[in-house]
C-alpha cells in the first residue's frame, strides 16, 4: 500500500474519532469520557504488545525513555483535553 492510502486512512479515522467523541460523551462530565477512553485503548495496546512479543524488551528499555513516553502521554491527554472540552464562538 501506497503512503496516501495510509494518510487517508488515517485522516478517516481521525475524524471519525472526533465525531464518536463529541457525540459519544454528550451529558458525560468530559475527565471519565477522558479516563473510559484512556482504558480502552491502554487494553487494546498491550493486547498489540503481547500479540507482536515485544513485551520482552521492556526489560531494555531505559528509565529516562519510560519517562520520556509519560510525559509525552501527559501532554498528548492535555491536548486532547483542551480538544474535547472547547466550544466554539457563536457570533
Amino acid at each position: 500500500m501506497s503512503w496516501l492510502l495510509y494518510a487517508s486512512i488515517s485522516a478517516i479515522a481521525a475524524a471519525l474519532t472526533a465525531i464518536l467523541a463529541k457525540v459519544g460523551v454528550e451529558g458525560m462530565p468530559s475527565n471519565l469520557a477522558t479516563a473510559i477512553r484512556t482504558i480502552v485503548i491502554t487494553g487494546f495496546a498491550w493486547g498489540i504488545v503481547a500479540a507482536t512479543r515485544e513485551h520482552r524488551a521492556l526489560t531494555n528499555v531505559s528509565a529516562r525513555s519510560i519517562q520520556y513516553a509519560g510525559v509525552s502521554s501527559m501532554t498528548r491527554m492535555c491536548a486532547d483535553e483542551s480538544v474535547m472540552t472547547h466550544t466554539p464562538a457563536t457570533p
